[in-house]
Order: C-alpha cells, then structure tokens, then sequence
C-alpha cells in the first residue's frame, strides 16, 4: 500500500549521508498518499482509555496538555490545538502498513507510529526529541522549521511539555501530503498546522544507557539472577579504613564486568527488554481455541498476520539454539521449526506458500497454537 519513494538517493546513501547525521526534506516520500485513517477514526481512538492520547494547545498564550480519554472536542474551538495518538500501528492495521517501508532499520530500534490531527495553528511546540523520527504528511498542510544540533536550552511550558528556546532554521519548509520530514535526535524542530491537517510519524528509539541499567536491574531481580557475591579471600592488611584503594575499586569493577560478559544472560536480558511492548496491544484473542487441525488447515489457505505493534526477535549467533524473544518472554523452540519462527519474526505477514511445509509439522502446530491463544497472531485473508 505505501511504497518509499527515494528519488535522490536510495537506503544506503540515506544511512551514509544522513541518519543519525542530519535532517532532509523527501519530497513526495510516499506518491500520491491516502490517509489510512481519518480525523473521526483518531478521534474515536483517543476517546479509549487504552490507547495513549493527548492534547496540545494554548489558553491565553499559555501552553496546555490534556490526556485522554476524551469524548468531546468542542470546547477546544476551531483552531489551534493538536491530538496526538501513540502507537496508533497497535490500533490500525491499514495504518502499520506505513511503517513496512522503513523496515530497512531493524525491527529492534522501531519505537511506534504516532498521528497527529490538528487545526490551523496548532502543534506542540518547539521541542526536541530523543529519537530518530520520519514525519509523513498526510491530508493538509504544515509548515516544519528544523534547527541546528547544538547546546540549546529546554525549559518547561506546561509540565507535560518540554519545550526549547528560539533557533535559526536551517530547514524552514511546508511540507504536502506525502512529503516526509527525518529529523535525527537532538535537531529542535517545530510545526505549525496551516490547513487543519494529519501527521504520521515513524519513530526509532534508542535507549539510554540508564534505561538500559534500570532494565536490567529489573531482569536480574524478577529472575533472581546474578546472587553472587563479591569475593576477596586474599585480602590484605588496610592500614586506612575510610579508603578504596586501587586493588578494592579493580574488584568492584570486575565484578560488574563478569555480568556484562555473561553472554547467555545478557542475550536473554537484552531480547526480553528489547521485546517487550511499551504500550497497550490490541490482542487479537478468540472465545474459541483453534484446534490443531483447523490451524493445519487455515495454514494451507490464509496468511498469518503479527498483532500490530507486538515486538518478535531473535540474535543471529543463537537462533540456531531455538532462541526467540517474543514481548518480554524467552521461547525455545524445536530446530525443525527455527525457519518458520525466524518467518514469523521477519515478516508482519506471512503468505500461506511459505507455511506449507510446516502446515502439518505438531511442533510448529503447537507453538503456534500458544501464540494464537494469547492473541499474537492471527489468520487473515
């Protein structure tokens, strides 16, 4: 449905020259765009209380930020204002098809797809992100002003928003249905809605060493791992109880640096933190359980689909031990299988040619089974 258009370069000059480097205009990215969902629809989204949505805007000159859910919209008037919808690939299966284009950049660093409606005036603000971003114009008009990367200054406008100081515009430029905006981490950036228009953003997140930390503090307690403790039998007269010596602080350091070098433990950390989905997912769950026969069966006529958003991977230098990570958890699987699960994680859809010869394979059968209980994926047509 949405093709990537790079008339001036292709994917590899775009990873050499630009990602993570600087921001550029692609006009005409996605050729003769059509909205996958409309104003009423992301209305609709915003007004369930498990999808994450906001609402930026300004009262008397003053920044504000509303969180869904919300079940009316006329109070905010004509103008002026934006509703942000996160993780909209979760709620939107004809929307996720825009992020198929830029899968070219691993599924690992794949944060969400946002949309953004907004009226004439509105947007957020000038801000900065954290993370890499392609803002795709849909229906609409926007202008888009982009400053250098730089030390610039953030303040608090409102306390959910998070705003920079004036900057020079090295892109200033209004952007069309289908024109899309990258704009790498750290560049200020602000948009300002000319018609009342639809933005879509793909998001590509990195985490922060902290995070990193955080997370696998956490790991290492839910799985009550990594219980030993520092060793020093050969410790030696102190003559100095109030230091860390040289010795001391090389022993505390190592200890650390023995969990960094597990391997076994830090894949298992690292697939099931990266897996795990940071929003609510549509989960995709039947009254009914499939009985091993009927899932042959719809194998051999109809594709398999991956629920919207759900985070599926696997390391290249242990997938042929079975290791999978699916949202959070560590699965392994039977090496007779390794193709099928390295299929499903590849691909949000699988066409039915490709599970052929799985289709009466009990193993396969399953763990497909469990996955389709639990409402990961699903039979489409």
């Amino acid at each position: 449905m949405f093709e990537l258009n790079l008339t001036e370069f292709n994917h590899q000059t775009f990873l050499r020259d630009y990602w993570q480097k600087k921001p550029v205009v692609i006009r005409q990215g996605f050729k003769n765009f059509v909205d996958p969902i409309d104003a009423d629809e992301i209305a609709g989204l915003a007004g369930l209380s498990d999808v994450e949505s906001r609402m930026v805007y300004r009262k008397d000159e003053n920044w504000q930020a509303e969180f869904g859910p919300f079940d009316d919209f006329q109070r905010f008037g004509d103008n002026g204002w934006s509703l942000i919808v996160q993780a909209l690939d979760h709620w939107s299966e004809e929307a996720a098809e825009m992020i198929e284009p830029f899968r070219f950049i691993p599924n690992w660093r794949l944060d969400d797809l946002m949309v953004s409606f907004a009226t004439p005036g509105g947007g957020v603000g000038p801000h900065i992100d954290l993370y890499d971003v392609f803002i795709c114009q849909g229906s609409g008009k926007r202008n888009w002003r982009v400053g250098e990367l730089g030390n610039h200054v953030e303040f608090a406008a409102h306390d959910a928003l998070l705003h920079v100081e004036p900057f020079e515009s090295i892109i200033d430029t209004e952007l069309l249905p289908g024109d899309i905006l990258y704009i790498p981490p750290g560049f200020p950036h602000d948009g300002v809605t000319i018609d009342a228009s639809l933005s879509f953003s793909v998001g590509f997140r990195a985490n922060s060493t902290a995070t990193m930390v955080n997370g696998l503090a956490d790991h290492l307690t839910d799985k009550e791992l990594a219980p030993q403790l520092l060793s020093d039998p050969q410790r030696v007269l102190s003559s100095n109880s109030g230091e860390i010596n040289g010795n001391d602080f090389q022993l505390i350091k190592s200890q650390l640096q023995q969990l960094i070098d597990n391997e076994p433990l830090m894949r298992q950390f690292a697939g099931s933190f990266l897996s795990q989905a940071k929003h609510e997912l549509d989960l995709q769950t039947d009254d009914e359980q499939y009985s091993n026969d009927v899932i042959s069966e719809l194998l051999q006529s109809n594709k398999l689909k991956r629920l919207g958003g759900l985070k599926a991977f696997y390391f290249s230098d242990s997938v042929a031990q079975g290791l999978f990570y699916i949202n959070g958890e560590e699965h392994t699987v039977s090496a007779d299988i390794i193709p099928a699960v390295k299929l499903l994680c590849d691909n949000v859809t699988v066409r039915h040619e490709l599970m052929n010869d799985f289709a009466n394979n009990e193993n396969f059968i399953s763990f497909l089974g469990e996955q389709l209980d639990v409402g990961y994926w699903y039979f489409g047509e």
